[in-house]
């Protein structure tokens, strides 16, 4: 569109540069995995393989941007942490969130029959991503505690959960009633 009579058009789009020298987190974070797991026959609690394509996926992401200092995974999500002198794509938040679910949906779907070679892929998942700022490494320290202590919350609520369904006969619901 340069030198066009449409390039005003271009004046539209907001800037959303992240504040500079802050740490960026990308959280990465499956839509409606629950239904996807399901439908996909994922086992209960914890699936080793879809849990290894995760990483996988995330891999892929390291290895693209060499920017990320680390990533931290649990169930569907994935967060990545970018140095505070970062410059990826000028900072700008949408353009880092939605390459980051870009490629790692596209790997998580190119790499699916690595791991379940076995199960056809019925539809493609999706993967929602948002970048936070944080101005110092004790935000990171606590970002990383917060999501450490979720995983932990959240596989010792699944592994009761799925024991109480598997081996127990409950159904979902009394499950859920019972660990309440």
């Amino acid at each position: 569109m340069a030198n066009s009579k449409y390039a005003y058009v271009k004046n539209f789009e907001l800037p959303d540069n992240v504040l500079p020298r802050t740490y960026m987190v990308i959280r990465l974070d499956g839509h409606s995995f629950h239904k996807f797991s399901m439908d996909h026959g994922f086992e209960k609690p914890n699936d080793e393989k879809a849990l290894r394509l995760m990483d996988a996926a995330a891999i892929q992401v390291m290895q693209a941007y060499p920017e990320v200092m680390m990533a931290f995974g649990e169930s569907d999500e994935f967060s990545f942490l970018l140095r505070k002198s970062c410059n990826l794509y000028n900072r700008r938040s949408s353009k880092i969130s939605s390459t980051f679910a870009s490629l790692f949906a596209a790997t998580y779907t190119f790499k699916w029959k690595d791991f379940f070679p076995d199960t056809p892929m019925l539809y493609p998942p999706s993967f929602d991503g948002r970048v936070v700022a944080y101005p110092s490494s004790t935000e990171i320290v606590d970002y990383f505690s917060w999501r450490q202590a979720d995983t932990h919350v959240n596989n010792l609520y699944n592994t009761c959960f799925w024991a109480l369904v598997l081996k127990g006969g409950l159904s979902t619901a009394d499950a859920h009633t019972r660990l309440k």
